[in-house]
Parts: C-alpha cells; sequence; structure tokens
C-alpha cells in the first residue's frame, strides 16, 4: 500500500518520505479501514516536529483523524462491521500507524459508523478537533442558559466548541482576529463576535453581558490570554483550555485564581476518558444524523504532497486541511 511516513523528527520537506509499505493485517479487536480521506491537525505537525515527544517507534505514519470503509476486522470483531463507512480517531496516538496511507489499524471503538448523510471530507474534519470541543464545552455539565466565551472562534476547534453550546443552549461569545474569521464564527452560530485585532475584549464582553461577565471560556491560549479571561470570568466560572502556544509556560497569578474560586480544566483528547468519550461520539453522532453540524473544510492536497499539507497547517490555513487518498 501506498503511505507517508517519517523516520526522524524535523521540517516536513525534509523528512516526511512517500512510499510503498506492506498492507496491514488486523490483530484481535481490530479493524482496517481503507483510507478515503485524511485530516491534518497542527497536533500533527507538532508531533512531526518533535514538539510533543518522542516517536513511538522507529517509523511513523502520521494523522490521527480521517474517514474511509472497512475493509476487514480482526478476530472478535463483529462480521457486520465488514463494509461501514466510518470516521477514524486517534488512528496514531500512541501507536506508529496513523491515516496518511491508504490503509489504516484501530481499535474497533475507534472507528465510528459515518452517517449516510455525512461525507467523507466530512467525517474527516471530527476527530481531533470535535473532541476537543465536546470536552471543552461539557467537561464540567451542560451550559444550557449560560454564556460562553469561545477564544479562537473561526478554529477548528472553535467552530465546534460554538456549534455544541448553541445547541446545548447557551450564549455564545466568540473572540477572532479578521473580518473573514468573524464571518465564519457568525456561520457557526456565534451570537457575538469580538475583534481582539480591533476592540477592547474585556469592555466589549462587559458591554454584552451588562457586566456579568463569562460563565465559562474555552480557550485556545490560555497564557497569552489569561489576563483578560481573569477579568471577564465570573467567580465559580470555568477555563476549559486545549492549548497555550503563545505562552507555553505561563505564570499562574495563584491568589486571583483562588479568589474567584476558578476552575481551570486542561483539556488532552488522547486523555480523555473512555465514557466521557463513548458519550462525545453519541451525541455527535446524533448531531450529524440531524444535520446540525456545520463543517469547514480548507485546503485539499493528495497523499504524495503530504509535506505540503503539513507547511499549510504551520502557516495558519483556515479550515480543516485534508489529504485526499481513496476515490
Amino acid at each position: 500500500m501506498k503511505a507517508v511516513w517519517y523516520e526522524r523528527q524535523g521540517a516536513a520537506s525534509e523528512v516526511l518520505q512517500y512510499g510503498e509499505m506492506a498492507d496491514l493485517q488486523p490483530a484481535p479487536g481490530e479493524v482496517r479501514v481503507r483510507m478515503k480521506v485524511s485530516g491534518v491537525n497542527p497536533v500533527d505537525t507538532k508531533r512531526r516536529l518533535g514538539g510533543r515527544g518522542v516517536m513511538p517507534a522507529d517509523r511513523v505514519v502520521p494523522h490521527l483523524d480521517g474517514a474511509g470503509v472497512i475493509d476487514l476486522v480482526g478476530e472478535g470483531v463483529p462480521a457486520n462491521r465488514l463494509g461501514q463507512r466510518v470516521w477514524v480517531y486517534e488512528a496514531q496516538g500512541e501507536r506508529p500507524f496513523g491515516t496518511a496511507a491508504e490503509a489504516v489499524l484501530v481499535p474497533v471503538d475507534n472507528a465510528v459508523p459515518l452517517p449516510e448523510s455525512t461525507s467523507y471530507d466530512e467525517g474527516a474534519c471530527l476527530g481531533v478537533p470535535a473532541l476537543t470541543a465536546y470536552a471543552s464545552v461539557f467537561a464540567d455539565g451542560d451550559v444550557a442558559g449560560q454564556t460562553l466565551l469561545v477564544t479562537g472562534g473561526a478554529g477548528a476547534v472553535g467552530r465546534y466548541a460554538i456549534q455544541f453550546a448553541k445547541l446545548n443552549g447557551a450564549v455564545v461569545i466568540a473572540t477572532v482576529s479578521s473580518d473573514e474569521k468573524a464571518e465564519l464564527a457568525l456561520s457557526a452560530g456565534a451570537d457575538f463576535v469580538v475583534n481582539y485585532r480591533t476592540e477592547c475584549v474585556v469592555a466589549r464582553i462587559q458591554d454584552i453581558t451588562a457586566g456579568s461577565g463569562v460563565d465559562r471560556i474555552v480557550e485556545v491560549e490560555f497564557g497569552g490570554n489569561l489576563e483578560v479571561s481573569l477579568q471577564v470570568l465570573k467567580p465559580g466560572g470555568v477555563i476549559a483550555t486545549y492549548a497555550s502556544q503563545a505562552v507555553p509556560e505561563p505564570s499562574i497569578p495563584f491568589y486571583t485564581l483562588a479568589y474567584k474560586n476558578v476552575v481551570v480544566r486542561y483539556i488532552l483528547v488522547l486523555l480523555m476518558p473512555a465514557e466521557e468519550k463513548k458519550r462525545a461520539i453519541a451525541t455527535i453522532t446524533r448531531w450529524l444524523e440531524q444535520g446540525s453540524l456545520k463543517h469547514h473544510i480548507g485546503k485539499r492536497f493528495l497523499l504524495e504532497q503530504t509535506a505540503a499539507a503539513h507547511e499549510a497547517v504551520e502557516q495558519g490555513a483556515i479550515g480543516k486541511v485534508l489529504v485526499d487518498i481513496g476515490d
């Protein structure tokens, strides 16, 4: 089978290789998915660069997300899974082989049936962004009647977080950095959008909330936004954060957090409890079946162009970057 892999960490154009690999055979409890589309996330590029630890094997096929069709099942997997259209999550995780290949092996639970109304492209958008958004919005319970701030509302996680919160009955404020991104956040259902480059975020949020602030924050940049967050978050509020790229080791204002009784919830989808993942997948599937979700597809590439796909993600491409694999 054709695949992309790296045998050392480094720049995409220097370490990613494209070629033939041996076909894979599922072990007990696994399925083989014949890939149609592979999704590229920022974490895939960071792993390749070495920013998320050492390689789990001497050869790594990247990418956690994708969509395709189950064409082989291992021992103990019901035969009726054969031929199912599925979206795949955590294909690579701590395993060496991800979805940047014509086929991938995953535990049966990591291949989720894809509703007929959902395309392979849309299925490949889910995975890391959708599960991260679900955990960020709901880890501390339902949000009906609450006001949520979603920073980076035009990003992959942010757009799903806006939609999930709105579907649960919340009011959503999103921050963005441009008019184009404002339109993306509004199209996802945000009630209010604040351009942090041209507006005072604190003043605007206090105006929107009549001075009461927000109940929860879905946070894409914990360290960089912490000062603002503490000014707009209600006492007893929650910051659910999944990244802190600009300030990776922030100084924590302990007493300010303590006297506001703030919960800081760190979200890492790979460590999300199994029961929470099951709830997330069941809810996301229901919304897919209802046609309630919008997916933002960005640039797309062929499998042999995977290095360019990684570079597009690193350059801040808007929308999920996809790699086409199957017919």
